[in-house]
Formats: C-alpha cells, sequence, structure tokens
C-alpha cells in the first residue's frame, strides 16, 4: 500500500547489516548517567539539506554526499548521529534516516539524537518547549528519520513562555511511550539545568542526561558555571560548533580576512574574544606544525581532554574534512602541551570565581595533602 509511513512502524527491513568498523581508534564514553556508551566524536548533520537561508549558508550536502560522509563517520568507529528539526527545514533528518537505510545500518549499531524547540511551521504553537509542541515534533522527527524511537531527544533551547515542569513531564510521557529512550538539553544556562534536574526527581520523571554547548579553546565560558554543574551531576556534555565555526581549522591567522565562501564570512558564528582567540590559534598552529599534524585536529584533541566532554560533535562538506577531524581521536596530547594551551586560552578571573580560590586554598591544601597519604 502507498502513502506515508506511519511515524512508529518503519519498514524492519532495513535493518539487516551491521557496520562493525575493521580498525578503530575511537574511544567511547558513558553518557550521563546511563549505562548508554557513545563514541567520544558524534557526526553532526546541519550540513545536510541546504533548505532555508540561513542553513544553506552552511552547507547543502544533498543524498549521496550525505550517505559518504554517514558510511566514512561510522567504519571510523563513531556510533553517535546528532540532528535537529529545524536543521535545513527538516531536510537533515530526512537525508540522515535516509542515509541509515541506504547503508543498511543496524538500528542497535547507531544512537541517533535529535532536537525540538525551534520554529517548525507558521503556527503560533509552532515552536517553543511546550507539550503540544514537544508531542507535535516527536511524531514529524521520528516519520522524517523513519524510525520507531530516538535515542536522545533533546530541548533545542530555552522558552521562557513555557513552565520547565511541563517539558520535562512531557519528555517523560515520550520515554513511557517508548518513543524516546533518553532525554537531554542544549543552550540552557546552569540555574536552568539545575531546576529541571530538582523536577525530574522530586516528581520521579526522567531527567536530562546530557546537555549539547559551545566549548572551544577560544570560548571556554562554560568552564564558570556549566562545566561544574555537569561534573556535579553526573550530567554527559556534547559540544557543538568545536571549530568555532570554523575559525579553528586553521584557515586563519590574525589581522586576516575569511576567505571568501567560507563559513566565518557567510555565517560570523558563534561570536568570541578575537584578541584571546589568535592567541590561541597560534598556540595551537605550534603544537600542529611540531606534529606534522592540522591545527583542526590539535583543536578538537583538546577538547577530548576536558573530563567533562562526553562527545564532540563534528560536521563536515567533505569527506577529506570529516577524516581530518576523525583523526583527532588518535592524538594524545602531552602534559606541557596541555598546560601551553590552557595559560593562552585561560578565561580572565571573575567573581564568585577569584573569591572561590583565594577562600578554598587551605581546604584544598588539606585534600591534597589527604590524598597522598
Amino acid at each position: 500500500m502507498d502513502g506515508p509511513r506511519d511515524a512508529y512502524c518503519p519498514d524492519p527491513g532495513w535493518q539487516t547489516a551491521r557496520r562493525v568498523p575493521k580498525e578503530s581508534i575511537m574511544r567511547y564514553k558513558k553518557f550521563g548517567s546511563t549505562g548508554l556508551f557513545v563514541s567520544e566524536l558524534c557526526l553532526g548533520t546541519m550540513t545536510f539539506g541546504g533548505e532555508g537561508e540561513l542553513w544553506s549558508k552552511i552547507g547543502s550536502l544533498q543524498q549521496e554526499d550525505a550517505n559518504r560522509l554517514v558510511g566514512r563517520a561510522l567504519d571510523a568507529g563513531v556510533n553517535f548521529i546528532d540532528t535537529a528539526d529545524v536543521y535545513s527545514e527538516g531536510r537533515s533528518e530526512i537525508i540522515t534516516g535516509q542515509a541509515l537505510r541506504d547503508l543498511k545500518v543496524a538500528r542497535e549499531d547507531v544512537v541517533i539524537a535529535t532536537k525540538v524547540f525551534g520554529q517548525t511551521g507558521a503556527g503560533v504553537n509552532a515552536r517553543g518547549n511546550s507539550r503540544v509542541h514537544i508531542m507535535d515534533g516527536i511524531k514529524k522527527s521520528l516519520s522524517r528519520l523513519q524510525l520507531d524511537y530516538i535515542d536522545l531527544y533533546q530541548i533545542h533551547g530555552f522558552d521562557p513562555a513555557t513552565p520547565v515542569e511541563e517539558t520535562i513531564r512531557a519528555l517523560d510521557n515520550l520515554v513511557q511511550h517508548g518513543h524516546v529512550r533518553y532525554v537531554g538539553v542544549s543552550n540552557w544556562a546552569a540555574w536552568q539545568i539545575m531546576k529541571a534536574l530538582g523536577i525530574a526527581e522530586r516528581l520521579g520523571l526522567a531527567r536530562f542526561e546530557s546537555l549539547q554547548a559551545y566549548y572551544t579553546i577560544a570560548g571556554r565560558d562554560l568552564e564558570r558555571e556549566i562545566a561544574p554543574m555537569l561534573q556535579s551531576e553526573g550530567v554527559g556534555l556534547m559540544v557543538w560548533s568545536p571549530l568555532a565555526g570554523g575559525l579553528l581549522s586553521g584557515k586563519y591567522r590574525r589581522g586576516g580576512k575569511a576567505e571568501e565562501g567560507s563559513r566565518r564570512a557567510m555565517f560570523d558564528f558563534p561570536p568570541v574574544d578575537q584578541d584571546r582567540a589568535y592567541d590561541s590559534i597560534e598556540a595551537l598552529r605550534r603544537i600542529a606544525d611540531a606534529r606534522g599534524v592540522s591545527v583542526a585536529q590539535v583543536a578538537l584533541a583538546w577538547l577530548l581532554h576536558q573530563r567533562v566532554v562526553t562527545s564532540v560533535i563534528i560536521g563536515a562538506k567533505r569527506v577529506d574534512q570529516l577524516d581530518d577531524n576523525l583523526a583527532a581521536a588518535g592524538i594524545r596530547l602531552t602534559d606541557e602541551e596541555l598546560a601551553a594551551l590552557d595559560e593562552v586560552s585561560a578565561l580572565p578571573p571573575e567573581y564568585p570565581g577569584w573569591m572561590h580560590v583565594r577562600q578554598g586554598e587551605y581546604r584544598r591544601k588539606q585534600l591534597s595533602e589527604a590524598d597522598a597519604v
């Protein structure tokens, strides 16, 4: 029978092959407080589709090229793929789901993450974190991805119009119904995440197991409040834009201009402190040149050395770009290299952080002496 596929009953025939990497340097990390393990590199699909004015500036890969990138990532040991309902106005999810079918990827071999929050229609309720939009969004995402469940369903942004409890209850319903395995969040402040975790614990609901956030050596703001909170509460961190929108790719030098057609020339995002960013780039370049690797690989390797990081999302327009990023998994920076990078990229002191350092000095010394016994 022809017609649209039931969102919850995809054809099981596509789940016929297991894709096992022959040789992989990929490591796998525990996801939040769950028993799930994901690859330390995650394939991002923001470059798939190219629909809409914004997304066309980021990438416009169609099915054949997307299949090639997905296949290459899986062969390298990546088992984690991230997309969103708003990427290319839904086309990214469609292409991602079709790639899994075309490559005959066994469903249990891949962890699929998508997001809800952004505007997906003309209606006044076609956006936000309300129960209405979440329930509508999951059905459409499952249909586009041709899946019967999503491993990680993420709230893409903070909605000041919707009570946090409403959002958490709606997500818990999806978990209880089997449409979603785990839930996460993106771009929330530390206090907002803690509020959500508190509500989930108090009511016995599914809690956020991950945060997807911007974090690079050129933008370490997350370390002030969010990173300590994540480690304290056992919440995983997925890093988006790990090369700062291409700024850390190695193409840019202090005083130069973004080349025409480049990501930064077309979409200058995310914002960074230029002086600190170029100090970091110069330090990255010295290490990259000494090792005979790319600047991008060292920038990604620095993130992979950060204890708070669970998985780093990498995206590409070409296979050679993807291969370069994947190679970062094999780089182990020395203590001296890490210290040099940390020093040049360190955030300026800010209250109450500098007061915590001052007042906690004696107690940290006591802890250190106790650990040494």
